[in-house]
């Protein structure tokens, strides 16, 4: 193709941000570079913004003066993506269609911030040369990059740089997937990646599908292949639990029996479902579809766990100074 560069470090992605200090990643602190870009809609979804793959205008209300600036309602700002509803409060409203293509640059010119862009295009070298600057960390903890998204495979060439660099640079490295991809993106992916922490959302296909958008079908057959394909790479799988839709023994033992066979499989974790994200709906005027679901509580986060734990053949931990 014309244009694409010829040095893999000049070549872009989609970065939504770059997360300092994570230690729920992979081993020891990681930095986190989270791509955007998402194959699946899962209704609970906290991170509306790493779903489409162009970077995206927000819009804050709360930081919007209103009619004391109306900086948005003169160009160079598409004419109508900005308005006023006579008799409402003194925010400006947005018509998300005609504000689509508004850019950073656009952006920029809001005086007060209530406009902001999620996601930039950087380049392999520029997103590594952030991830070095935590490089200490990563050597007292054996720590390294994580990429995470929005689904990071579906920008496999980028993600496959921005893994053989850090190993090139002497990092460890992990991807956060539910591979809902073709697997000749995982091939490019996988053999630059230390370990794999990979989401069984649901078992059954049809409530996948439900909830998701999708089948489980081609995932469940990457996710083997993928542990057959790469037998040096750590897998570790992983649940966001949520109540009323997988947080069951069913799901749990459903996983395990899959996992349980492959020994690079080393781990099983659970992800209580929490509400941390959802004003970031309003930003982007969407609208959150799991507005009455609750965080899992602890005792059924415990009793799934011990589950788990039995399967892995893990004893049961007890409280310091307890019997």
């Amino acid at each position: 193709m014309k244009n694409q560069p010829t040095n893999p470090s000049d070549l872009k992605g989609t970065v939504l941000n770059i997360q300092r200090y994570c230690s729920h990643d992979g081993p020891g602190i990681r930095t986190t570079v989270f791509l955007k870009g998402c194959s699946l809609r899962c209704k609970w979804c906290g991170n509306p913004e790493s779903i489409a793959f162009k970077p995206e205008l927000s819009y804050d209300p709360q930081k919007c003066t209103g009619k004391a600036c109306g900086r948005c309602l003169k160009p160079p700002f598409p004419e109508g993506a900005f308005y006023f509803v006579e008799g409402d409060d003194e925010r400006v409203k947005v018509n998300w269609d005609l504000a689509a293509d508004c850019d950073q640059a656009l952006a920029s010119l809001c005086p007060t911030g209530a406009l902001e862009m999620f996601g930039k295009l950087m380049t392999v070298n520029e997103v590594l040369d952030e991830v070095e600057k935590d490089a200490s960390f990563y050597r007292n903890t054996g720590g390294g990059m994580t990429i995470s998204g929005g689904e990071v495979m579906l920008q496999p060439d980028f993600a496959a740089a921005l893994l053989k660099g850090a190993h090139e640079r002497g990092f460890n490295t992990a991807v956060e997937t539910a591979c809902n991809v073709p697997w000749s993106f995982i091939e490019k992916v996988l053999p630059h990646v230390d370990t794999m922490l990979h989401d069984h959302k649901l078992t059954v296909p049809e409530r996948h599908k439900k909830w998701t958008g999708v089948d489980n079908k081609r995932i469940l057959e990457n996710f083997k292949k993928a542990y057959e394909t790469f037998p040096d790479v750590v897998f570790i799988a992983r649940t966001p639990l949520i109540p009323g839709v997988n947080a069951d023994e069913e799901h749990i033992r459903a996983v395990l029996e899959f996992i349980r066979p492959h020994k690079n499989v080393i781990d099983y974790e659970l992800l209580p479902y929490h509400r941390f994200g959802l004003g970031k709906y309003e930003l982007l005027g969407e609208v959150y579809e799991l507005d009455d679901y609750k965080t899992p509580s602890a005792d059924l986060v415990a009793r799934l766990q011990a589950i788990i734990d039995e399967a892995f053949g893990r004893k049961e931990k007890t409280s310091p100074g307890g019997n």
